[in-house]
């Protein structure tokens, strides 16, 4: 089933008629927004109320998580990528997600969008009036105004009685804490105590997962008498009944004020983080002073264990910790307290500046991988760091988003590194080899979304600002971009006359750098569209040669993409199919939508040219699924892909009939592309 729902990471109790209500309105109604204080389980009802809508969503159910995000022009983009379309076409984004979605029949979560409520209104309005069968489950501490919007109010667990609901989650996780919690609840006098002190929390979640993790050092008594003084305290200056705001605030002021002095420092430190992060970041971001770098991963464990942080394994990511965003806003406002707030971000980004850098160092490796995952991984942060640079050190920003080139081009960023790219080249002085980088970088999404006009234009200025900084890798990187940008378009032999053996040649150069093994790249395409397949050929088998002297994965994949189009031009069908199937597994290792596509186009001619008409038509539908995902079929109607595609419609059609393809084609749109 498509989706990309996230695992469960806090306990889950009670709520049955909430979710049977959801369940309802689901069904009835295209908006619906779960309201709530902070902390009262919003998010964990919502991913609860998903999972069970799954079978009535054959185009999936997808999450949307929404509270890392600070710039609200990055929403579409946001939303565009959890969806699973990876868009390259320089048509504005919000089109092409409608478009996207106009078809299909999901279930869209827009998890914490109180800080984007007018975006969020915005953009989901345009969805519901272009997609009848999308539903919107948005959470939000507001609603977002819609017409139509359903508000549910998501009110605390019931209190009352030896079998509620607030009882029970505050016993799991005390249990969670420690085993010795048993015997506490095992006595009716004790319960009625822990009853006492769920009624004290008013029921909220998080707040009784606070005070359940602190049954590691305290007893029950000892809990009900302390948070009874916290409270005593309160009532002293406001109302002799707190609000739900005032109680999740008391309760998370409680816990702050009961962690050691390292912890509360940490916990504000860790407030810079949007999002999910690593043991090295937090060693790099929040040491110093009283809280040395070896000894942040004791601190940090410690907030886990009191629920301050949570802790998650996640595939391909390793250990990861994130704070929830009401525990998060109680740590950077002791941030700003503390006057460290400019210094914690200073840090933040530059540490993440510095993780682009050593990416890009990697990434024609056998790391490369890694690297994919781990970008993947941190995107929140990189955004975060890039935002925080563009204000406070353009050329910081400027030199991280030319870095990031190949998470931009590679990774499926397009719209959102053009935007970046934008920003920062505008801010920065427009000189040196990192303003050339970056304008280089930029070459490359216009160019991957089709607007040749401005990449040959970019990349005559990068082959300009090369020249003069006499740097041959510069040159080849431009000569790259120059090439692709009049090939794709139809023009093979200027391309061969930028990129091909006597340009690279007279540029110079390492043969191992990017910039000589893109331009390979470019002249095994224009040889098979000059329809030279020997060499062509020759071409690809030497760039995928030293790709896997390298350990690199992205570029082989494409090298054997041009062995699989040679050996069709050549005539031996088998030896295309096998090359393209080598290409399609190294694309869908890298996630590169744009990758898959173009294999299973060439895929489907091999098939069609050995004769199975039927495998054919279903690998064009499910082609054609691929190119819907990033927006652009056959590269925008590049003249030789086209045909190729073409090529292989004709020879299916003539082996099957017109009938029995476009039944195959249909089954093959269906096939899951997440």
């Amino acid at each position: 089933m498509p989706g990309n729902l996230p695992p469960e990471s806090a306990s889950f109790v009670g709520r049955e008629r909430e979710l049977g209500l959801l369940e309802g309105l689901l069904r009835e109604r295209r908006l619906v927004t779960l309201t709530g204080v902070g902390g009262v389980g919003k998010s964990r009802l919502a991913l609860r109320a998903a999972a069970r809508a799954r079978r009535e969503r054959p185009d999936g159910v997808w999450w949307a998580e929404l509270s890392p995000l600070r710039d609200p022009r990055l929403l579409t983009a946001t939303v565009a990528h959890a969806v699973g379309l990876a868009d390259h076409s320089a048509a504005a984004l919000d089109e092409e997600l409608c478009a996207w979605m106009a078809d299909k029949t999901l279930l869209l979560v827009l998890d914490t969008c109180e800080h984007l409520v007018a975006d969020c209104r915005h953009l989901v309005g345009e969805l519901l009036q272009s997609a009848p069968g999308l539903t919107v489950l948005v959470t939000s501490r507001e609603p977002l105004g819609s017409p139509g919007e359903r508000v549910v109010d998501v009110r605390p667990l019931p209190c009352e009685g030896p079998d509620s609901d607030a009882l029970a989650l505050f016993r799991a996780r005390a249990l969670t804490a420690t085993p010795r919690a048993a015997a506490a609840f095992a006595d009716p006098d004790r319960a009625g105590i822990a009853a006492e002190v769920c009624r004290r929390l008013d029921g909220i979640p998080l707040a009784l997962e606070l005070a359940g993790a602190r049954m590691r050092r305290w007893s029950l008594e000892q809990m009900a008498d302390r948070l009874g003084a916290r409270f005593e305290v309160l009532a002293d200056t406001r109302t002799a009944r707190p609000t739900r705001h005032q109680t999740m605030r008391t309760a998370i002021g409680w816990s702050h004020e009961l962690c050691e002095p390292v912890e509360r420092l940490l916990w504000a430190r860790l407030s810079v983080f949007s999002g999910d992060f690593d043991a090295a970041a937090a060693r790099a971001v929040c040491a110093g002073g009283p809280l040395p770098a070896a000894g942040v991963e004791r601190v940090l464990a410690g907030l886990v264990a009191k629920s301050v942080v949570r802790r998650t394994e996640e595939r391909g990511a390793g250990t990861r910790y994130r704070m929830l965003d009401t525990i998060r806003e109680y740590g950077h406002g002791w941030l700003a307290e503390l006057g460290e707030d400019r210094l914690v971000a200073d840090r933040h980004a530059h540490w993440y500046a510095a993780l682009a850098r050593a990416a890009d160092r990697g990434w024609l490796g056998p790391g490369q991988v890694d690297w994919y995952r781990r970008t993947t991984a941190e995107r929140a942060q990189l955004r975060t760091a890039l935002e925080h640079l563009l204000g406070s050190d353009p050329t910081a920003a400027l030199e991280m988003a030319g870095a990031l080139w190949f998470y931009w081009f590679a990774c499926g960023h397009v719209h959102e590194g053009r935007s970046f790219l934008e920003r920062a080249l505008r801010a920065a002085p427009p000189a040196g080899a990192a303003y050339n980088q970056a304008q280089w970088a930029l070459g490359l999404t216009a160019m991957l979304q089709g607007d040749m006009d401005a990449a040959r234009e970019i990349g005559a200025q990068c082959t300009r600002a090369a020249a003069r900084l006499a740097d041959p890798e510069r040159e080849l990187r431009a000569a790259y971009l120059s090439a692709v940008a009049v090939l794709m378009p139809g023009d093979p032999v200027r391309a061969l006359a930028l990129a091909g053996p006597r340009a690279r040649a007279g540029h110079g150069g390492r043969t191992s750098a990017p910039g000589w093994l893109l331009c390979k790249l470019a002249t095994g395409y224009a040889l098979c569209d000059l329809e030279r397949y020997e060499e062509a050929t020759a071409e690809a088998r030497s760039l995928r040669e030293v790709c896997t002297e390298l350990g690199e994965r992205w570029l082989r994949a494409y090298a054997d993409y041009i062995l699989a189009v040679a050996a069709l031009g050549l005539g031996d069908h088998g030896e295309a199919a096998r090359h393209v199937r080598a290409m399609l597994s190294g694309k869908r290792l890298l996630g590169d939508r744009f990758g898959i596509a173009l294999g299973l186009d060439v895929l489907a001619a091999a098939v069609a040219a050995l004769g199975d008409g039927e495998l054919a038509a279903r690998l064009l539908g499910t082609g054609h699924a691929w190119w819907r995902t990033v927006g652009r079929p056959q590269m925008g109607g590049s003249p030789s892909l086209t045909a190729l595609r073409d090529r292989g419609e004709r020879q299916a059609r003539a082996a099957i009939g017109d009938a029995a393809y476009e039944t195959a084609f249909l089954g093959g749109t269906a096939a899951p592309t997440g």
